[in-house]
């Protein structure tokens, strides 16, 4: 192998790392700035438009605010806001690794997700969450 070639591989691999080292300082620059602005303090944000319209919470409801918290190192905060959007973080924290091995490997991008399996219980899991939280004995998990 020349070194014309292994330089070539290492300026492919450094190409097909972008896309994801762009999505973690996209989401580190987020979660910088909702650490810095304050969701909890009225007129920085707009409101949840369904809640708006509806006065019932949507599965979102409260993400700011947990990621607010969890950019403070409270993480008993950032669960009574949204447990869902705290249990997704290990999810997307795994896809998001398994994205940068791929490139790095070279190897082409995926062009699903997951299994349909999978992603038709990850809708039935946000469907019930979202009806729960609703509800009177759901309460806790309002945000």
């Amino acid at each position: 192998m020349s070194i014309a070639t292994t330089g070539r591989r290492g300026t492919d691999r450094l190409k097909g790392l972008l896309a994801p080292l762009g999505v973690a300082a996209g989401a580190g620059a987020v979660v910088a700035f909702v650490g810095v602005v304050d969701p909890n303090e009225p007129g920085h944000y707009p409101t949840c438009p369904f809640l708006w319209l509806t006065g019932l919470y949507c599965p979102g409801c409260g993400t700011l605010r947990t990621i607010h918290a969890l950019a403070h190192l409270d993480p008993v905060a950032a669960l009574g806001l949204n447990p869902l959007a705290v249990a997704m973080i290990p999810l997307l924290l795994f896809w998001w690794g398994r994205w940068v091995v791929r490139a790095w490997q070279g190897k082409p991008r995926r062009t699903t997700l997951a299994h349909p399996a999978w992603l038709w219980a990850f809708l039935a899991l946000v469907v019930v969450y979202w009806v729960v939280r609703n509800l009177p004995f759901g309460a806790f998990l309002a945000p």
